[in-house]
């Protein structure tokens, strides 16, 4: 087999006959998301918040996004964490953690971009009057978020900002000796995308203590907002911004 190394339209990933994931654009129909904004700890966010970011509020946002059409990876659900930071002036959200139960999903955002993706279980669903989201980590549940399910409709507009926040992410890559080769801190925005409808209702999040899977670490000390969101939009790639190797 002869191995183009300048031809990434046909695969840029392995197995080399049979890749984990296509080659992108990835185009999202009726993504779904529940965001639950809460106020934490202020000291524990800024022992996980990397600089130069800063933090402007403690706070956090959990996510479950439901996505039953992705182009070319199909059908998946995430769960996690992200945090809202500023960047050289630009408001923006650091993202922390992500749980996924689809394996092209996690090769590809681990791979392509810097999502710090894991294997979980991540579910949205309505229950009765009840839009519920869960996240559990092999048998043990370590998230549960709930909102009344469309109480409030939520400006469309207001609803496209808060998805469009730019979004930073720390790329980490190592040598073949384990050393350092890639280190940055990258950014990412979405800028194409059709919000179908939003609303907004009372919320609650319990998170439960868990060694590989520390939600919980950043305690819930008071709901701020809740949100209910469902859109078409394609991912963009993202850019270094800043490089930790050269600035240690």
């Amino acid at each position: 087999m002869k191995i183009d190394v300048n031809n990434t339209f046909e695969n840029f990933n392995t197995p080399l006959t049979a890749p984990a994931y296509p080659v992108p654009t990835y185009k999202f129909v009726n993504r779904e998301y529940l965001n639950i904004i809460y106020r934490t700890d202020e000291k524990a966010l800024r022992e996980v918040v990397p600089e130069p970011l800063e933090i402007v509020d403690p706070l956090v946002k959990f996510e479950v996004m439901w996505m039953p059409d992705v182009s070319g990876l199909g059908a998946y659900t995430e769960a996690g964490q992200v945090i809202p930071v500023r960047y050289n002036g630009e408001d923006g959200d650091y993202v922390h953690s992500m749980y996924v139960d689809n394996f092209p999903a996690i090769a590809s955002g681990r791979e392509l971009t810097a999502y710090p993706k894991k294997l979980g279980a991540p579910k949205l669903y309505i229950d009765s009057d009840t839009l519920v989201g869960t996240l559990d980590y092999g048998s043990l549940r370590v998230a549960t978020a709930t909102m009344g399910f469309k109480h409030f409709e939520m400006d469309k507009e207001a609803a496209k900002r808060e998805i469009c926040r730019p979004t930073f992410m720390v790329k980490i890559a190592t040598d073949y000796a384990g050393e350092l080769r890639i280190c940055d801190l990258v950014r990412t925005q979405i800028t194409d995308i059709t919000v179908k409808g939003a609303w907004s209702g009372p919320a609650r999040l319990q998170l439960f203590e868990h060694a590989l899977a520390p939600l919980a670490d950043l305690p819930v000390r008071e709901i701020v907002s809740a949100s209910h969101i469902l859109t078409d939009l394609t991912l963009n790639a993202a850019r270094p911004v800043y490089n930790y190797l050269e600035n240690k």
